[in-house]
C-alpha cells in the first residue's frame, strides 16, 4: 500500500538525506523542510547515549543499552549506524520502510559514512543532497557565531570540514548555502522533482489504464 500524491497517484516514499560540515546550515535547512514541506518526517535514531532533559523517547531519538543497539544491528534491524564520542548512533529500519511504503518521506541528517550505508542497503530509494558553505571563511564565521565551542574545537571542526568535502562527489545534488532562503528553495525543489519520478510513482499504471478505458469508451 503506498500513499496517495497530490494528484490522486499513488507514490513509494523515498529517503531524503542531507549532510554537510558542521556550521554550513544543515540543522537550519532540515528543520525548515519539515516545517514546510508536506509528507515529510524527521528520521528518529536509536541511541546508546543517556536521554538529555527535555527529550522525549521516540520523538528525539529511541534510547537503548549498548547490548539492544549491538543485536539491532547484529540482527539488520538497522538502515545505517555510527559510534560518536563513544556513543551508539543508528537509523532502525521498521519505521522507515513502513513510512516509505505509506508514501511518506523521510529526512536523514547523517554524514558521508551514514550515506553510503544507505544506499548500499536500498539505492532506489535514497535522494542525497551535499550542502557546501560559500567558502572557508564563512563556514569559520558561522562557527564562531554559533558561540558554542572553543577555538581548539572549531580548528578541529574546519579539519574535519576538509575530509569531509572530499565525498561531495558521492552524493545526487550538490547545494552551496551562499543565502538560506535560495538554499532552502534549491532542496524544496529537488525534493518536489524527486517525488515525481515514475518509478516512484507506484500507482501510475493503474491510473494511466483508467484514463485509456475512458478514452476507449
Amino acid at each position: 500500500m503506498t500513499g496517495g500524491g497530490f494528484d490522486g497517484v499513488e507514490r513509494r516514499g523515498l529517503m531524503f538525506v542531507l549532510s554537510s560540515p558542521s556550521g554550513a546550515g544543515k540543522t537550519t535547512l532540515s528543520r525548515l523542510l519539515t516545517e514546510r514541506m508536506p509528507d515529510l518526517k524527521m528520521s528518529v535514531s536509536a541511541t546508546t547515549r543517556p536521554m538529555r532533559p527535555g527529550e522525549v523517547e521516540g520523538r528525539d531519538y529511541f534510547f537503548v543499552d549498548k547490548a539492544r543497539f549491538e543485536a539491532m544491528a547484529g540482527q539488520g534491524d538497522l538502515l545505517e549506524w555510527a559510534t560518536v564520542f563513544d556513543n551508539r548512533y543508528g537509523t532502525p529500519r521498521a519505521p522507515v520502510e513502513a513510512a516509505l511504503a505509506a508514501g511518506q518521506d523521510v529526512l536523514f541528517d547523517i554524514d558521508w559514512q551514514g550515506t553510503q550505508q544507505l544506499r548500499e542497503k536500498a539505492r532506489a530509494d535514497v535522494v542525497s543532497v551535499f550542502i557546501l558553505p560559500p567558502s572557508a571563511a564563512d563556514l569559520e564565521k558561522r562557527l564562531h557565531t554559533r558561540a558554542q565551542d572553543s577555538d581548539e574545537v572549531i580548528r578541529g571542526r574546519m579539519s574535519r570540514a576538509s575530509h569531509e568535502l572530499s565525498h561531495w562527489a558521492e552524493y545526487d545534488y550538490i547545494v552551496v548555502n551562499q543565502d538560506v532562503d535560495q538554499a532552502f528553495a534549491e532542496i524544496q525543489s529537488i525534493l518536489r522533482a524527486e517525488r515525481l519520478k515514475r518509478e516512484r510513482r507506484t500507482g501510475l499504471t493503474g491510473f494511466v489504464r483508467n484514463l485509456q478505458r475512458q478514452l476507449e469508451k
